[in-house]
């Protein structure tokens, strides 16, 4: 029978592989959607997602970026490309200003240079800064004193060194390239999948690393909610109603699938581990793909094969 409507999608599993990165299973789609979906999520994300960078920036006794600094080992373009590598957190749209201020010491004369740090940075109430560690500078003079002044400020996308030298705050500072994304990295991978005897469905994978300033989760809700937005607003008037997702119904026709995976007569060893993995219906197996059983803790090719057999003998 012909499909007459186009389901909607549906987010089955969220799987946390990392502090700063999870993947995110959507399944079952309407066969040709797991790369439409995938390909709009992934430039959305790594495009669109607010953030927030460092666009300008000053150094006491310099004027322009290819400047050397005495008494600092790095010159101004080397102290420039660490500054783009500090991630901020901000809570608040307007610029944000912040210091510092750090002297070298006699120590750095016996153990080496003194280490500037974003950690060293002075932050009001509104920033946050989630990589302390990453290295500004450092000084090789015990008597010289770093000052410097920045401006932070939130946005989507990339800032060009032109935009930013029109925008700056003050004239007296140096103007960055900014890249105020949150989104590290973004993969997917779509795959065949079934429910019942509908084998004409996809499920999309989709893993994203941000960089500890925005979850994953709040990453993805973000970029979903751009898409949304924007093409509600072409779609005008017009409505187009949507099915259920394949197996999320109560109909009669899908009761079979309700059936405890007993009915299926499987080996002990084969239910059990299904059991175990909490698929404890007919339904909750044919959701998953032959990658997704693979993966099970206790499942192997035999058991698969098994259940392969015992789906098609039943004509799910």
């Amino acid at each position: 029978m012909a499909t007459k409507n186009i389901h909607e999608a549906k987010l089955a599993e969220v799987k946390q592989l990392s502090e700063n990165q999870a993947e995110f299973v959507i399944r079952p789609l309407y066969y040709g959607y797991g790369n439409t979906l995938g390909n709009s999520l992934r430039r959305v994300l790594l495009s669109s997602v607010k953030g927030a960078a460092i666009t300008a920036f000053s150094i006491e006794g310099t004027t322009h970026e290819f400047t050397a600094i005495k008494g600092i080992r790095e010159d101004v373009v080397d102290i420039m490309l660490n500054l783009k590598n500090i991630r901020f957190k901000v809570h608040s749209d307007a610029p944000i200003e912040l210091t510092l201020e750090m002297k070298g010491d006699k120590q750095s004369e016996k153990d080496g240079d003194k280490r500037v740090v974003a950690g060293d940075i002075k932050l009001p109430a509104e920033v946050e800064v989630a990589n302390p560690n990453q290295v500004i500078c450092h000084i090789d003079d015990p008597k010289y004193t770093l000052k410097m002044r920045m401006v932070v400020e939130s946005g989507r996308g990339y800032l060009t060194i032109e935009q930013a030298s029109e925008a700056r705050l003050h004239s007296d500072m140096i103007a960055i390239d900014a890249v105020f994304t949150p989104v590290l990295r973004v993969r997917y991978k779509v795959e065949n999948t079934r429910v019942g005897q509908d084998t004409n469905l996809q499920q999309l994978s989709l893993i994203v690393e941000t960089d500890g300033t925005i979850t994953p989760k709040e990453a993805f809700e973000e970029a979903a909610a751009i898409l949304v937005n924007q093409y509600t607003a072409l779609a005008g008037s017009t409505k187009i109603e949507s099915a259920p997702a394949p197996g999320a119904g109560n109909d009669d026709d899908d009761s079979g699938l309700m059936l405890p995976i007993e009915e299926l007569d499987l080996s002990a060893r084969t239910a059990n581990a299904l059991i175990n993995n909490d698929i404890r219906t007919i339904r909750d197996l044919v959701t998953l793909s032959e990658t997704d059983l693979r993966d099970l803790k206790g499942f192997g090719q035999k058991a698969l094969d098994e259940v392969k057999e015992k789906l098609t003998e039943f004509n799910i």
